[in-house]
């Protein structure tokens, strides 16, 4: 019997989390047609409430020597117990790094048979598996908000060896669970071996989830890398089944000094963008859970119409002669269910995995159709789950503060943060004003537009000059709305000068523009004076000078 939680809300229980509402609509929506139905026989396991309640994952696969582990010891900035680096396979099984104030082991066996894990499902995979199968308790920040999971290298070449357990059926199977999975490749060894070609094939349906990481990219020049990005995406499109291409991901993701510097700017560029990306999964944990038990209902009603269709083909006769026939006409059979029902043909399950459990199994004895338990995974998906999409945007919008931290997350105040001294940040902390570093080169084109009396340019007059930069009318817009401090829709040559330096110094080099302009850019003159002792402000809040 699954372990749920003793206290199950009402459906309109709003105080409950997100998870806990999914785990509740599973129990009693789908579960029935998924245990009536025998779904866990041909598809994946039934799910406890751990599966809802754990923290989001992240999947590292790679061949061996890529540097998964230096991956995760740079993300967590530490050692942690069972790690070994190496050039040649050090990894031969699965590791879960996961928070604990104790650093310590934990045995694949015992992760198996915790029911606050969600490692439960593994256990079908056997003693092989689980001897190749532990966890690592780790005090990291990071592991906080976010499970990591390393695997066994994968081996290169044409001729594998056999691992003694299901390997790309372990790899399936966490597939349908993490959120992210991180493919690494290294720069100096882009083949993509039989192994590799089958794990990445492993992960199909799960598309979304996938990031390519170019790892030890520095250990090659401007010129090598160029050749080595195009050459990866040329192989990746001959394995992926999708016409999109691939994100890529390249850097060099450890500690050590960069061997080639001349990319430096592109590796901090590629690191914040992947980091990024990583930073939001506790955020979007609640959209990947509902879409998952979306997938899934969807599957768990072809399984039933399928069996429909199997039972119906079957008549009086269940010999093997009769099961051949069926499992040949399986094809035909899902055209039929797509076409009766309308269910993109998407939604059905892999046809030769489904002909192999059938062939298996005794079709006589398969269960029969049970409309209300159609019925109410038909209710789950029309009634039950748009609600909880709203909510779940809802709460996206509120929750800033459910990113991950601590490891390389918790940049901190650094002048090596990533833009920092760059853009609007540039200046910060001088006592000079930034932008009269380029005083004679901004008075020369301000004057060259013939001010008014006022000593000031019209925005007439100064669109033109602005134009010329080619940037788009709504950058320049906010730029000008940045500048013109004031608001008297003309520029003196402060405001120019700050104009100027806005476009070359931060929009033309590619970086973003602040909502607000930060202190440090005003111009000293139109900078709000401080209050002392000898001053006040009137009841107007004019400041005017303290009387004794």
């Amino acid at each position: 019997m699954l372990n749920w939680m003793k206290r199950q809300p009402t459906q309109d229980d709003s105080v409950y989390s997100i998870p806990h509402n999914l785990a509740r609509l599973y129990k009693t929506k789908l579960f029935p047609l998924e245990e009536y139905t025998r779904f866990q026989e041909f598809h994946s396991p039934l799910l406890d409430d751990a599966h809802f309640t754990s923290r989001p994952m992240v999947l590292l696969i790679g061949q061996y020597s890529t540097g998964k582990t230096t991956f995760l010891r740079y993300l967590v900035e530490r050692d942690f117990p069972g790690m070994r680096i190496g050039p040649e396979p050090t990894t031969d099984g699965f590791m879960v790094l996961e928070h604990n104030e104790i650093d310590a082991l934990i045995p694949g066996n015992a992760l198996v048979v915790d029911p606050s894990k969600p490692y439960g499902g593994l256990s079908k995979f056997g003693v092989n598996f689980l001897n190749r199968f532990q966890g690592a308790s780790v005090n990291s920040e990071v592991l906080k908000h976010v499970t990591l999971v390393d695997t066994p290298g994968i081996l290169s070449g044409s001729k594998q060896l056999t691992r003694g357990y299901d390997f790309i059926g372990v790899l399936e199977w966490f597939a349908e669970r993490v959120d992210r999975i991180i493919i690494l490749f290294d720069a100096h060894k882009l083949d993509i071996s039989d192994e590799l070609r089958m794990s990445i094939q492993a992960l199909r349906g799960n598309h979304e989830k996938i990031r390519i990481v170019l790892n030890k990219a520095d250990q090659v020049n401007t010129q090598q890398l160029m050749r080595v990005y195009g050459a990866l995406l040329w192989s990746l499109a001959k394995v992926f089944d999708t016409p999109e291409v691939v994100r890529v991901y390249t850097g060099s993701f450890w500690s050590n000094s960069l061997k080639n510097e001349e990319n430096r700017k592109l590796f901090e560029l590629e690191k914040a963008d992947l980091f990024s990306d990583l930073q939001t999964l506790p955020r979007s944990y609640a959209v990947r859970l509902l879409n998952d038990l979306v997938k899934r209902a969807r599957l768990a009603l072809v399984h039933a119409y399928i069996l429909q269709a199997v039972r119906g083909e079957t008549g009086m006769f269940t010999g093997s002669s009769t099961k051949k026939k069926i499992v040949d006409r399986l094809a035909e059979i899902y055209n039929q269910i797509h076409k009766q029902h309308n269910i993109s043909l998407g939604d059905f399950p892999d046809l030769e995995q489904m002909k192999h459990a059938l062939a298996t199994r005794d079709i006589g004895k398969l269960p029969k159709f049970k409309k209300d338990l159609v019925e109410t995974v038909m209710y789950l998906l029309t009634r039950d789950i748009p609600p909880l999409m709203a909510r779940i945007n809802q709460e996206e919008l509120k929750s800033d503060d459910n990113v991950l931290r601590g490891g390389v997350f918790d940049a901190g105040a650094s002048p090596f943060n990533e833009g920092f001294d760059e853009g609007v940040d540039k200046g910060q902390g001088e006592e000079k004003w930034i932008v009269d570093e380029e005083r004679e080169r901004w008075e020369k084109e301000f004057e060259a537009l013939i001010p008014n009396e006022n000593g000031k340019i019209e925005g007439r007059k100064a669109k033109p000059h602005f134009v010329r930069t080619k940037l788009p009318n709504s950058t320049l817009g906010k730029i000008w709305q940045l500048s013109d401090i004031d608001r008297d829709g003309c520029l003196d040559y402060e405001e120019f000068a700050l104009m100027m330096h806005l476009i070359y110094n931060v929009a033309l080099e590619d970086y973003p523009l602040p909502d607000k302009l930060p202190d440090h850019l005003i111009p000293p003159t139109k900078r709000k004076p401080v209050l002392s002792k000898a001053s006040s402000v009137d009841e107007d809040g004019e400041l005017y000078p303290k009387l004794n």
